[in-house]
Protein backbone atom coordinates (compact mmCIF):
# COMPACT_ATOMS: atom_id res chain seq x y z
CA UNK A 1 0.00 0.00 0.00
CA UNK A 2 1.60 3.41 -0.86
CA UNK A 3 2.22 5.90 1.23
CA UNK A 4 -1.22 8.69 1.22
CA UNK A 5 0.16 11.37 4.08
CA UNK A 6 0.17 14.74 2.87
CA UNK A 7 0.86 17.71 4.59
CA UNK A 8 -0.75 21.38 4.52
CA UNK A 9 0.99 23.72 6.03
CA UNK A 10 1.49 22.28 9.35
CA UNK A 11 -1.57 20.42 9.21
CA UNK A 12 -0.88 16.42 8.42
CA UNK A 13 -3.76 14.49 6.23
CA UNK A 14 -3.63 10.82 6.49
CA UNK A 15 -4.48 11.05 2.35
CA UNK A 16 -5.28 13.65 0.21
CA UNK A 17 -8.87 13.24 -0.24
CA UNK A 18 -10.95 16.43 1.52
CA UNK A 19 -14.71 17.09 1.41
CA UNK A 20 -16.01 20.48 -0.37
CA UNK A 21 -18.00 22.64 1.83
CA UNK A 22 -21.59 22.45 1.48
CA UNK A 23 -21.41 18.98 0.11
CA UNK A 24 -21.15 17.03 2.89
CA UNK A 25 -23.10 18.68 5.66
CA UNK A 26 -21.21 18.38 9.08
CA UNK A 27 -19.85 15.02 8.62
CA UNK A 28 -22.67 13.40 10.62
CA UNK A 29 -25.41 13.02 8.45
CA UNK A 30 -22.55 10.87 6.12
CA UNK A 31 -21.17 8.76 9.69
CA UNK A 32 -23.36 5.33 8.43
CA UNK A 33 -22.43 5.25 4.90
CA UNK A 34 -18.58 6.10 4.89
CA UNK A 35 -15.61 6.09 8.03
CA UNK A 36 -15.20 9.55 8.60
CA UNK A 37 -12.23 8.77 10.11
CA UNK A 38 -10.77 7.46 6.61
CA UNK A 39 -11.33 11.08 4.86
CA UNK A 40 -8.85 13.54 5.17
CA UNK A 41 -10.10 16.11 5.90
CA UNK A 42 -13.67 17.22 6.20
CA UNK A 43 -14.81 20.92 5.79
CA UNK A 44 -17.54 21.21 6.93
CA UNK A 45 -21.25 23.84 6.01
CA UNK A 46 -20.24 27.49 6.12
CA UNK A 47 -20.73 29.45 8.86
CA UNK A 48 -20.66 33.15 9.45
CA UNK A 49 -20.86 35.17 12.86
CA UNK A 50 -24.69 36.05 12.72
CA UNK A 51 -27.34 33.07 11.54
CA UNK A 52 -28.14 33.55 8.13
CA UNK A 53 -31.82 32.52 6.44
CA UNK A 54 -30.59 31.70 3.20
CA UNK A 55 -32.02 32.81 -0.40
CA UNK A 56 -35.78 31.98 -1.31
CA UNK A 57 -36.64 28.35 -3.04
CA UNK A 58 -36.04 27.24 -6.03
CA UNK A 59 -31.99 27.48 -5.07
CA UNK A 60 -30.97 24.57 -7.27
CA UNK A 61 -31.26 23.27 -10.63
CA UNK A 62 -29.74 20.22 -12.37
CA UNK A 63 -27.56 21.27 -15.82
CA UNK A 64 -26.03 18.92 -18.11
CA UNK A 65 -22.70 17.48 -16.16
CA UNK A 66 -23.21 19.62 -13.07
CA UNK A 67 -26.01 21.75 -11.31
CA UNK A 68 -26.35 25.37 -10.17
CA UNK A 69 -27.26 26.05 -6.47
CA UNK A 70 -28.03 29.73 -4.42
CA UNK A 71 -28.39 28.06 -1.00
CA UNK A 72 -27.02 31.53 -0.22
CA UNK A 73 -24.77 30.25 2.67
CA UNK A 74 -27.76 29.51 5.19
CA UNK A 75 -26.48 28.59 8.66
CA UNK A 76 -27.10 28.85 12.28
CA UNK A 77 -24.30 31.63 13.47
CA UNK A 78 -21.01 30.75 14.85
CA UNK A 79 -22.41 30.46 18.38
CA UNK A 80 -24.73 27.70 17.54
CA UNK A 81 -22.04 26.05 16.31
CA UNK A 82 -19.80 26.33 18.77
CA UNK A 83 -21.95 25.41 21.25
CA UNK A 84 -24.22 22.69 19.72
CA UNK A 85 -22.33 21.35 16.65
CA UNK A 86 -18.74 21.35 17.84
CA UNK A 87 -19.33 19.09 20.41
CA UNK A 88 -20.65 16.34 18.28
CA UNK A 89 -17.45 16.65 15.65
CA UNK A 90 -14.73 17.80 18.00
CA UNK A 91 -13.42 13.70 18.68
CA UNK A 92 -13.90 12.11 15.05
CA UNK A 93 -10.21 11.12 14.09
CA UNK A 94 -9.77 13.35 11.23
CA UNK A 95 -9.02 16.85 10.42
CA UNK A 96 -12.33 18.88 11.01
CA UNK A 97 -12.26 22.19 9.23
CA UNK A 98 -14.51 25.05 9.58
CA UNK A 99 -15.82 26.86 6.20
CA UNK A 100 -15.86 31.07 7.29
CA UNK A 101 -17.81 33.18 5.15
CA UNK A 102 -18.82 37.13 6.15
CA UNK A 103 -19.73 40.39 5.13
CA UNK A 104 -16.96 42.87 5.75
CA UNK A 105 -12.97 42.19 7.03
CA UNK A 106 -13.95 42.65 10.54
CA UNK A 107 -17.03 40.24 10.16
CA UNK A 108 -15.22 37.61 9.13
CA UNK A 109 -11.92 38.23 11.58
CA UNK A 110 -14.69 38.17 14.36
CA UNK A 111 -16.20 34.47 12.95
CA UNK A 112 -12.36 33.61 12.81
CA UNK A 113 -11.20 34.19 16.06
CA UNK A 114 -14.78 32.05 17.74
CA UNK A 115 -13.51 29.23 15.73
CA UNK A 116 -9.88 29.92 16.60
CA UNK A 117 -11.22 28.55 20.25
CA UNK A 118 -12.02 25.14 19.33
CA UNK A 119 -9.23 23.16 20.25
CA UNK A 120 -10.13 20.19 17.64
CA UNK A 121 -10.72 22.52 14.98
CA UNK A 122 -7.25 22.64 13.30
CA UNK A 123 -7.84 24.82 10.64
CA UNK A 124 -10.45 26.77 8.65
CA UNK A 125 -11.19 27.56 4.99
CA UNK A 126 -11.82 31.43 4.25
CA UNK A 127 -14.82 31.80 1.30
CA UNK A 128 -14.08 35.21 -0.15
CA UNK A 129 -16.82 34.50 -2.75
CA UNK A 130 -18.85 36.74 -0.54
CA UNK A 131 -20.39 40.01 -1.71
CA UNK A 132 -18.51 43.24 -0.59
CA UNK A 133 -21.67 45.43 -0.10
CA UNK A 134 -19.50 48.44 0.31
CA UNK A 135 -18.35 47.70 -3.30
CA UNK A 136 -21.75 47.15 -4.54
CA UNK A 137 -21.96 43.77 -3.72
CA UNK A 138 -18.62 42.63 -5.95
CA UNK A 139 -17.12 39.50 -4.21
CA UNK A 140 -13.82 40.20 -2.41
CA UNK A 141 -12.79 37.39 -3.78
CA UNK A 142 -12.66 39.09 -6.96
CA UNK A 143 -9.76 41.84 -6.66
CA UNK A 144 -6.37 41.82 -5.28
CA UNK A 145 -7.79 44.37 -2.88
CA UNK A 146 -10.62 42.27 -1.22
CA UNK A 147 -8.97 39.35 -0.92
CA UNK A 148 -5.57 40.65 0.94
CA UNK A 149 -8.27 42.58 2.97
CA UNK A 150 -10.00 39.72 4.37
CA UNK A 151 -7.10 37.71 4.72
CA UNK A 152 -5.17 40.05 6.49
CA UNK A 153 -8.32 40.76 9.03
CA UNK A 154 -8.43 37.22 9.30
CA UNK A 155 -4.57 36.23 9.98
CA UNK A 156 -4.75 39.13 13.22
CA UNK A 157 -7.58 36.90 14.72
CA UNK A 158 -6.83 33.09 13.74
CA UNK A 159 -3.22 31.11 14.61
CA UNK A 160 -4.17 27.95 12.82
CA UNK A 161 -3.63 26.57 9.43
CA UNK A 162 -5.63 29.25 7.16
CA UNK A 163 -7.03 27.81 4.20
CA UNK A 164 -8.63 30.75 1.87
CA UNK A 165 -10.89 29.70 -1.00
CA UNK A 166 -10.65 31.25 -4.27
CA UNK A 167 -13.18 32.28 -7.10
CA UNK A 168 -12.48 31.34 -10.67
CA UNK A 169 -14.85 34.56 -11.61
CA UNK A 170 -11.81 36.90 -12.19
CA UNK A 171 -9.19 37.73 -14.44
CA UNK A 172 -6.34 36.99 -12.93
CA UNK A 173 -6.58 33.91 -10.51
CA UNK A 174 -2.83 33.86 -9.56
CA UNK A 175 -2.45 37.37 -8.75
CA UNK A 176 -5.10 36.83 -6.27
CA UNK A 177 -2.90 33.93 -5.07
CA UNK A 178 -0.11 35.92 -4.66
CA UNK A 179 -1.60 38.34 -2.79
CA UNK A 180 -3.52 35.59 -0.15
CA UNK A 181 -0.21 34.33 0.32
CA UNK A 182 1.39 37.86 1.17
CA UNK A 183 -1.03 38.18 3.86
CA UNK A 184 0.11 35.02 5.45
CA UNK A 185 -2.28 32.19 3.86
CA UNK A 186 -1.44 29.12 4.48
CA UNK A 187 -2.74 27.57 1.70
CA UNK A 188 -5.27 27.88 -1.28
CA UNK A 189 -7.93 26.15 -2.46
CA UNK A 190 -9.12 26.45 -5.73
CA UNK A 191 -11.84 26.60 -7.64
CA UNK A 192 -15.25 28.12 -6.32
CA UNK A 193 -18.32 27.47 -8.06
CA UNK A 194 -18.09 29.24 -11.59
CA UNK A 195 -21.30 32.14 -11.85
CA UNK A 196 -24.31 30.68 -13.87
CA UNK A 197 -27.70 30.48 -15.13
CA UNK A 198 -30.46 28.70 -16.17
CA UNK A 199 -33.92 29.27 -17.40
CA UNK A 200 -37.08 27.35 -17.25
CA UNK A 201 -38.26 28.22 -21.14
CA UNK A 202 -41.48 27.04 -20.65
CA UNK A 203 -42.55 29.36 -17.50
CA UNK A 204 -40.04 32.32 -19.17
CA UNK A 205 -37.97 32.69 -16.31
CA UNK A 206 -34.64 32.17 -14.35
CA UNK A 207 -34.68 28.54 -12.58
CA UNK A 208 -33.29 30.02 -9.49
CA UNK A 209 -34.59 32.65 -7.21
CA UNK A 210 -31.77 35.09 -7.31
CA UNK A 211 -31.82 34.04 -11.18
CA UNK A 212 -27.64 32.90 -11.63
CA UNK A 213 -26.14 30.57 -9.34
CA UNK A 214 -22.46 28.53 -8.61
CA UNK A 215 -22.21 25.87 -11.04
CA UNK A 216 -20.67 23.23 -10.01
CA UNK A 217 -19.78 18.86 -11.04
CA UNK A 218 -17.52 17.79 -14.39
CA UNK A 219 -18.05 20.56 -16.24
CA UNK A 220 -16.39 22.78 -14.17
CA UNK A 221 -13.35 20.42 -13.98
CA UNK A 222 -11.04 21.65 -17.40
CA UNK A 223 -11.06 24.60 -15.54
CA UNK A 224 -10.40 24.01 -12.72
CA UNK A 225 -7.32 21.87 -13.28
CA UNK A 226 -5.82 24.78 -15.49
CA UNK A 227 -6.51 27.08 -12.65
CA UNK A 228 -4.73 24.65 -10.12
CA UNK A 229 -2.31 24.44 -12.77
CA UNK A 230 -1.65 27.90 -12.63
CA UNK A 231 -1.79 29.07 -9.03
CA UNK A 232 0.49 26.06 -8.20
CA UNK A 233 2.92 27.35 -10.28
CA UNK A 234 2.45 31.45 -8.70
CA UNK A 235 2.68 30.61 -5.06
CA UNK A 236 4.70 28.48 -2.40
CA UNK A 237 2.36 27.84 -0.10
CA UNK A 238 0.37 24.53 -0.84
CA UNK A 239 -2.99 24.30 -2.70
CA UNK A 240 -6.14 22.51 -2.88
CA UNK A 241 -7.73 21.60 -5.92
CA UNK A 242 -11.81 20.80 -6.01
CA UNK A 243 -14.10 21.19 -9.19
CA UNK A 244 -15.55 18.09 -10.76
CA UNK A 245 -13.92 15.34 -8.81
CA UNK A 246 -15.86 11.89 -8.51
CA UNK A 247 -13.25 9.57 -9.66
CA UNK A 248 -9.56 8.32 -8.57
CA UNK A 249 -8.50 9.35 -12.29
CA UNK A 250 -10.26 13.06 -11.98
CA UNK A 251 -8.38 13.34 -8.34
CA UNK A 252 -4.88 12.58 -9.73
CA UNK A 253 -5.41 14.95 -12.57
CA UNK A 254 -5.66 17.38 -9.70
CA UNK A 255 -2.62 16.05 -8.19
CA UNK A 256 -0.25 16.37 -11.31
CA UNK A 257 -1.30 19.88 -11.87
CA UNK A 258 0.00 20.80 -8.38
CA UNK A 259 -2.34 20.02 -5.78
CA UNK A 260 -1.32 18.47 -2.81
CA UNK A 261 -4.37 17.88 -1.71
CA UNK A 262 -8.08 17.45 -3.18
CA UNK A 263 -11.92 18.14 -2.28
CA UNK A 264 -14.82 16.37 -3.17
CA UNK A 265 -18.31 18.70 -3.54
CA UNK A 266 -21.30 17.53 -6.01
CA UNK A 267 -20.22 13.84 -6.30
CA UNK A 268 -21.23 13.71 -2.52
CA UNK A 269 -25.20 13.88 -3.96
CA UNK A 270 -24.74 11.42 -6.48
CA UNK A 271 -22.88 8.29 -4.34
CA UNK A 272 -22.14 9.57 -0.77
CA UNK A 273 -19.30 6.94 -0.74
CA UNK A 274 -17.21 8.73 -3.50
CA UNK A 275 -14.69 9.72 -0.38
CA UNK A 276 -13.59 6.21 -0.10
CA UNK A 277 -13.80 5.17 -3.12
CA UNK A 278 -11.72 8.21 -4.12
CA UNK A 279 -9.12 7.25 -1.71
CA UNK A 280 -8.95 3.35 -2.43
CA UNK A 281 -8.90 4.28 -6.46
CA UNK A 282 -5.55 6.55 -5.77
CA UNK A 283 -3.58 3.74 -3.63
CA UNK A 284 -4.68 1.53 -6.58
CA UNK A 285 -3.16 3.71 -9.80
CA UNK A 286 -0.23 4.13 -6.93
CA UNK A 287 0.50 0.41 -6.48
CA UNK A 288 -0.37 -0.13 -9.98
CA UNK A 289 2.07 2.23 -11.41
CA UNK A 290 5.06 1.00 -8.12
CA UNK A 291 4.51 4.86 -6.80
CA UNK A 292 5.75 4.53 -3.05
CA UNK A 293 4.11 7.77 -1.89
CA UNK A 294 1.12 10.08 -3.45
CA UNK A 295 3.80 12.73 -2.90
CA UNK A 296 5.58 12.08 -5.59
CA UNK A 297 3.09 12.80 -8.37
CA UNK A 298 2.42 16.04 -6.59
CA UNK A 299 3.05 18.73 -9.66
CA UNK A 300 4.35 15.79 -12.00
CA UNK A 301 2.79 17.26 -14.84
CA UNK A 302 4.53 20.30 -14.64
Amino acid sequence: MANLNVEIGKLALKNPVMTASGTFGYGLEFADIVPLDGIGGIIVKGTTLEPRQGNDYPRMAETPQGMLNCVGLQNKGADYFCKHIYPQIKDIDTNMIVNVSGSSPDNYAACAAKINELENIPAIELNISCPNVKDGGMAFGVTCEGAASVVKAVRKAYDKTLIVKLSPNVTNIADIARACEAEGADCVSLINTLMGMAIDIEHRCPKLSIKTGGLSGPAVKPVAVRMVWQVSDAVKIPVIGLGGISTAEDAIEFLMAGASAIEIGTANFIDPATTIKVRDGINMWLDEHNVKSVKDIIGAAK
